[in-house]
């Protein structure tokens, strides 16, 4: 089974554990097989609203596996970045929600409200309601010498209704008005990802992820492998004209790919398919998964595009051939 090289799967949780309020269908037994199996469950997740106590309590309603102990969240690694630049026991202004409250107070940091109590740095991230007048104090403290660290840069945070403002829209908010850049804690900076090692000793760990430019993005910059699951944000079109930092090692339907053999790629050929250019187009003969045709895609459009992309135009006859 491909879990079989790894120690530790870094699991995404939205688009890949669960949509919403509701599990991704198959993933919770996917995970339970997976755990028996001998791997370690590790969700690393953007989210900094929540703590790992409640984000695991909802993973359980689910019917996933999981203890506070199993979660690993930005607003966990945005705190020991702070830990690492301040004095213990400083005052940090929190633009946030309890998540980063509780996460702070984990590292012996003492979470604020006001810029008056000269906080030695401002940590941001998502929260409902969040409002102008903490967001003015935080870039109030920030214009007054504060570190400024946010969890997540995510421009989007999708929901029921849509993608609305994420966390990384609200931070141009204080950054346009001071001038300062934060320093990012969550995925693709490499924080969030070395928060989740220390946290679960991983060896041999394996990302699991549905976004390109978060998830996959990075555990290339951490110098690891990486399963894309295609249950979540990720297109086949994006797959295949993505750049060499947002081409994973492994792409699979869901998450009983981990507990499959993966099966060889070699030459743009996968299961009972070949891909190969023609006229300038990329194109796809034979038969078999849907899933192994676009392995079969992705590695004659990767193989041709180098350290580029393909342009989406010149896929589109292997897509159509995928129906």
């Amino acid at each position: 089974m491909l879990i079989d090289g790894y120690d530790t799967l870094l699991l995404d949780l939205d688009g890949v554990v669960y949509l919403g309020a509701h599990p991704v269908p198959g993933a919770p037994a996917a995970l339970e097989r997976a755990q028996r199996h001998g791997v370690r469950l590790a969700y690393v997740t953007n989210n900094a609203s929540r703590t790992p106590a409640a984000i695991a309590a909802h993973l359980r309603e689910l019917g996933a596996p999981a203890s506070a102990s199993d979660v690993v969240t930005s607003a966990q690694a945005a705190a020991r970045v702070v830990a690492e630049h301040v004095p213990p026991g400083a005052n940090v202004l929190v633009v946030g929600g309890s998540g980063l409250r509780f996460a702070l107070r984990d590292q012996g940091l003492r979470p604020i409200s006001v810029a008056a109590e000269s906080p030695a740095a401002v940590v941001q991230g998502f929260a409902p309601g969040l409002s102008y007048g903490l967001l003015a104090e935080g870039a109030l403290a920030v214009r007054a010498g504060a570190l400024f660290v946010a969890s997540n840069r995510d421009s989007t945070l999708p929901t029921g209704r849509g993608e609305q403002p994420g966390n990384g829209a609200l931070v141009r908010v204080i950054a346009a008005a001071t001038g300062v850049e934060p320093i990012y804690a969550g995925k693709p900076d490499p924080p969030l990802h070395r928060e989740s090692v220390i946290r679960t000793g991983a060896r041999r760990p394996l990302v699991v992820g549905d976004r390109l430019d978060t998830d996959i993005e990075g555990a290339f910059n951490a110098g690891v492998e990486s399963l894309l699951v295609l249950t979540g944000v990720a297109t086949p079109v994006e797959v295949l004209t993505a750049e060499p930092r947002h081409r994973p090692p492994y792409i699979g339907d869901d998450l009983e790919a981990l507990l499959q053999p993966y099966p060889e790629v070699r030459d743009g050929t996968c299961g009972g398919w070949r891909a190969h250019w023609t006229d300038g187009v990329l194109r796809l003969d034979g038969d078999g998964t849907r899933i192994d045709g676009l392995r079969a895609a992705c590695h004659a459009a990767w193989a041709a595009a180098g350290e580029g992309h393909v342009d989406a135009d010149a896929v589109k006859p292997a897509l159509d051939r995928l129906g």
